[in-house]
């Protein structure tokens, strides 16, 4: 947290280092609610709608009601927004169970609790952007979606820690998760894509891949550039042959991979990534300019 930091608990708005919740809150005891990352620039939140409507989704999945409607968490959005200090930023927008007894049962708590956190974050600098990550095929198995279906944006990010526990040990930037059959899912924080000749291709979401906000953007970038793409089953091979490869995501906006289980990477960064993060950043310009 920096001194910067703004939250947003429930209607009352208050510097960071002033937050608090209860110790009782179901989302710290067993990890049941829902959250979204939002970036923010220009003191605009980028696609704001998509990740409502995502959070809303993923609530409706676990039987859990957001106390607030669509327009009202606009709202709070905006208020927390007008109080950071830094135009650019993020936001973590998280809904739990709330307050209830010991006991997981759902049904002990009567009112979730929504959090907003207003700050800074940068998960790679200039200089690693520049150069590309290092990733590792991770042990750690994606879940299945009969255990925990991956297009949840759940509180619960064990699986996905783990998978980058990974990549600390090996003095990598990044995990790469595979499920349980082999198929490539997503990495421990963000979604991945291929280049292969020309074509740009991404995970399925029936493999694990998460409704990536910043990955929808970029299949739509690349399609409007005259890039085939396509979410298709790739396993690890596609990623050790692959002419290029990224990760996307709101946190990790887009960061080229150089080097894929000590497999160097032909292209770091190539020119399908160099043209459509350059198409990213011209779309957030004129999404987010100063009304």
């Amino acid at each position: 947290m920096s001194d910067l930091a703004q939250c947003w608990i429930n209607g009352r708005l208050m510097p960071g280092s002033q937050a608090s919740i209860s110790v009782f809150d179901h989302g710290l005891l067993y990890g049941d609610g829902v959250f979204e990352g939002i970036r923010f620039y220009q003191g605009r939140a980028f696609r704001l709608y998509e990740h409502l409507q995502r959070l809303m989704d993923s609530a409706a999945a676990i039987r859990l009601t957001v106390p607030y409607t669509q327009e009202a968490l606009t709202q709070a959005v905006a208020d927390i927004l007008d109080a950071f200090a830094e135009p650019d930023g993020y936001l973590r927008l998280i809904v739990t169970r709330g307050v209830g007894p010991l006991g997981l049962n759902p049904e002990s708590c009567t009112q979730p609790t929504v959090i907003l956190i207003a700050d800074r974050l940068s998960m790679i600098d200039d200089n690693q952007r520049h150069r590309g990550a290092k990733a590792i095929i991770a042990s750690t198995r994606r879940l299945p979606a009969d255990g925990l279906d991956g297009r949840i944006k759940s509180l619960n990010y064990l699986n996905n820690i783990l998978a980058r526990i990974e990549a600390n040990q090996a003095g990598a930037d990044e995990a790469v998760l595979l499920n349980q059959n082999g198929y490539v899912a997503e990495g421990s924080a963000d979604n991945i894509f291929v280049v292969r000749d020309g074509h740009l291709f991404t995970p399925r979401h029936t493999d694990g891949a998460l409704q990536g906000i910043t990955r929808g953007v970029v299949m739509a970038l690349a399609a409007d550039n005259g890039i085939p793409v396509a979410a298709c089953a790739l396993t690890s091979y596609d990623l050790y042959t692959a002419d290029e490869c990224f990760l996307t995501g709101t946190g990790a906006e887009l960061i080229p991979v150089r080097e894929v289980d000590g497999r160097p990477v032909r292209r770091c960064p190539g020119p399908v990534f160099s043209l459509l993060s350059c198409a990213f950043s011209d779309l957030i310009a004129l999404e987010t300019q100063p009304r």
